[in-house]
């Protein structure tokens, strides 16, 4: 008899263990790039953007993310760069001011690590993209590490002369970090 009191209490508990981690922490999180110019890495990040993450580390593959990236906060370093690629050849951010991704389902790969196919949306092209990513908790927190690769022009990015990849190569690519805490 006793035993069956018990019960109640451990399925009263199990949420609490796979409880889902929902909130961003943006102060600690990040988004940024790498392509290439002229063969020379230029690194760069957006200072602003928003997602909307949900993931259970007891049920990785059930996890959603919804990101939106104002685009005219990109940061290169260079501010005459980060207003040429503001620009219509670039991002066209007055008529396409933000770029979206959408996760689709999301595959186990290894321990800790896992693959998120969605949808990736600039200037009015989405375009399907996959992308792996490490998940790693800390008590209540946890990180989300992963890297993709996307192909500008398929994007639109970089028009007329910028659209030579001996300039400005094709492959940029995508880095994300995002610390998220439960409810």
């Amino acid at each position: 008899m006793k035993y069956l009191l018990i019960i109640p209490l451990l399925l009263a508990a199990s949420p609490v263990l796979g409880a889902e981690f929902t909130v961003l922490r943006p102060q600690q999180s990040n988004i940024s790039f790498v392509s290439k110019q002229m063969g020379v890495p230029v690194e760069g990040n957006f200072r602003k953007f928003a997602a909307r993450i949900a993931v259970d580390p007891a049920k990785p593959e059930a996890g959603m993310a919804h990101i939106d990236i104002e685009l005219a906060s990109i940061d290169t370093g260079n501010a005459e760069v980060d207003t040429e690629v503001a620009g219509k050849a670039w991002f066209d951010t007055k008529n396409h001011p933000a770029a979206s991704f959408v996760s689709g389902s999301v595959k186990p790969s290894g321990k800790d690590r896992y693959e998120v196919l969605g949808k990736l949306s600039i200037k009015g092209r989405s375009l399907d993209v996959k992308a792996p990513f490490t998940l790693k908790q800390n008590a209540d927190t946890l990180t989300i590490d992963g890297t993709f690769q996307i192909k500008r022009l398929d994007y639109g990015i970089g028009s007329g002369i910028w659209s030579d990849t001996d300039t400005v190569a094709d492959e940029v690519q995508i880095r994300f970090h995002f610390t998220v805490t439960k409810k």
